[in-house]
């Protein structure tokens, strides 16, 4: 098993429930195609992801940070997108989050992360299991000023997140 592939089995052992990503470099060709069909935000659990965003305010509110808003096109376009791969693959990864990044670096992002949970039934337990997580509450509480949001339930009843942040 080469390197890489031995680094994310470990990764997605060490993170079973929840993982999240930020703002990594990765080399990405010049000639990936980054359209998407915004079609896909409309996929995605908007009470549930409405939910999320509620709580994610108020938590940064207390903060003193400035609220998210939400990105109901391209940010939730890509995170749908990455909800389904994941659940096609029944685990939580951050697989090609390069692709999202550059996507959205490309439509006039300065910086973005991402977070993905899977198994939760509600937002509040998801949003919990992340500010009770380091890097999933670095990215909540993070330089960002927009959210997407990708909620979807797999056809076995598990809820997958993928929450994509970004600052313009």
């Amino acid at each position: 098993m080469n390197l890489l592939k031995t680094s994310l089995l470990a990764m997605v052992l060490f993170c079973t429930v929840t993982s999240c990503s930020k703002d990594t470099e990765v080399v990405v060709e010049e000639t990936t195609d980054y359209t998407i069909d915004l079609n896909l935000a409309n996929e995605t659990d908007w009470e549930m992801a409405n939910e999320i965003l509620d709580l994610i305010n108020q938590h940064r509110s207390s903060q003193g940070l400035a609220l998210l808003k939400s990105d109901q096109q391209y940010a939730s376009a890509y995170a749908v997108d990455h909800t389904l791969y994941m659940i096609d693959l029944e685990e939580i990864n951050h697989d090609h989050f390069d692709v999202r990044k550059k996507a959205l670096k490309k439509r006039g992002a300065k910086i973005v992360g991402e977070n993905v949970a899977f198994g939760y039934p509600t937002a509040e337990e998801v949003v919990n299991a992340w500010l009770n997580s380091e890097g999933h509450r670095q990215n909540i509480e993070g330089d960002f000023t927009h959210s997407g949001f990708g909620v979807i339930e797999a056809p076995d009843g598990r809820v997958y997140f993928t929450q994509l942040f970004y600052k313009k």
